[in-house]
């Protein structure tokens, strides 16, 4: 049986990375510090002798024993309101925590999966954008902390890459989306379900004509299982090139939940990126990977999960 560490293993991707390796027979330890992750989210794995979890901040070490055949870092705050309110430990564990992350890896002679982002690409001037794109980032701007944060993951996984020989996969994940978001996440497709669920104003920042594209969480974690296993070293953009404006995305979301809610307008954000879009060309001929399941579809899904969690919890 392989044995795979997931730092981030309590968070939305985290848990969902952990529940498939599960699947495919493979032993996973999880390891959190559940700043944003929760233990709920892996509630369903906690009666299965080949999950475990550790709770423990990656930042301030990371040490297991025994055999480990794969590291997939997924540990980090990935919204704008969690990593607006935790800036250093964003920092901390982009950088200190990836290193950790990568010793292990190291020492145990495992592939090394790197969880990076789209957010590489800032505000981008090039679209839609490939993996070859260099990115128009502000790097002391608000969102700096965790744009920077993932590009130095990056340049610190291909160094060790480089001079150490640590096998490395790294995945740049858009915008992502699905059950065990938080209500309070603060990313669009949460908070509008929850606004037009409870038939409040949905917020809609600008005039809306911002775009992005929306990657249901099944199809995203088929393509992060299939680079873990491949042998593709360089960034692999993840994620749904159907795009679509932030507006039409709170129509839709409307009128898939029924609601009569309203969509009131209010200022963008600094440095909210115009466009975002992947170029997925190389993850189509090397992972012979491509979403799956169309934004109504997966939306659907989501409104009915969040419908009923959400109104539990």
């Amino acid at each position: 049986m392989p044995r795979a560490v997931v730092t981030g293993g309590a968070g939305f991707l985290g848990s969902h990375l952990c529940e498939r390796l599960v699947a495919e027979g493979w032993e996973v330890v999880a390891v959190d510090s559940l700043l944003t992750g929760a233990e709920e989210n892996i509630a369903n794995l906690r009666g299965d002798t080949a999950f475990s979890f550790e709770n423990a901040d990656i930042s301030r070490g990371l040490y297991l024993a025994g055999e480990v055949d794969l590291v997939a870092n997924l540990a980090s705050p990935a919204s704008p309101p969690d990593y607006l309110e935790h800036p250093l430990e964003t920092l901390a564990v982009g950088a200190e925590g990836t290193r950790q992350a990568l010793e292990l890896a190291r020492g145990c002679g495992a592939v090394f999966l790197q969880a990076s982002t789209s957010e590489v690409y800032g505000d981008p001037q090039v679209h839609p954008q490939p993996e070859d794109y260099w990115g128009n980032v502000n790097p002391i701007g608000p969102r700096s902390v965790y744009d920077e944060a993932k590009r130095f993951g990056e340049a610190l996984v291909a160094a060790y890459a480089r001079s150490l020989g640590v096998q490395v996969r790294i995945a740049r994940i858009f915008n992502t989306y699905g059950p065990r978001m938080r209500r309070n996440d603060g990313r669009a497709v949460p908070a509008f379900i929850d606004q037009a669920l409870n038939r409040q104003t949905l917020v809609v920042h600008g005039d809306g004509s911002q775009t992005r594209s929306f990657c249901y969480v099944d199809d995203l974690i088929e393509g992060l299982f299939r680079l873990a296993t491949s042998d593709v070293e360089g960034p692999v953009n993840l994620g749904n090139p159907s795009e679509m404006s932030v507006l039409e995305l709170a129509r839709l979301i409307v009128e898939l939940a029924g609601s009569d809610a309203q969509i009131l307008f209010a200022p963008r954000p600094e440095d909210d990126p115009q466009v975002r879009c992947p170029d997925i060309r190389r993850a189509r001929e090397t992972l012979g990977w491509d979403p799956k399941i169309d934004v109504e579809h997966g939306l659907a899904e989501t409104i009915a999960w969040a419908g009923l969690a959400w109104r539990s919890g």
